[in-house]
């Protein structure tokens, strides 16, 4: 039996300090200047796994440039 990795649309910040080897203050201040894009839902922060992917295509963009 395979098993697959299902990458869920909403990621939590220790999640998205994973995926762009940041420190939890890096990506605070991410989302603080709204280079990130995050919502809260009751306590809980959360961060589409879409504006992840757009950070990373933005970076790649402005070092090419």
């Amino acid at each position: 039996m395979s098993e697959t990795t299902i990458s869920p649309d909403l990621l939590t910040v220790p999640e998205v300090m994973a995926r762009l080897r940041l420190g939890r203050s890096k990506v605070y201040d991410l989302i603080r200047s709204r280079q990130l894009c995050s919502f809260t839902e009751g306590r809980c922060r959360r961060v589409p796994a879409q504006a992840v992917a757009d950070y990373i295509a933005r970076k790649i963009e402005e070092a090419s440039a």
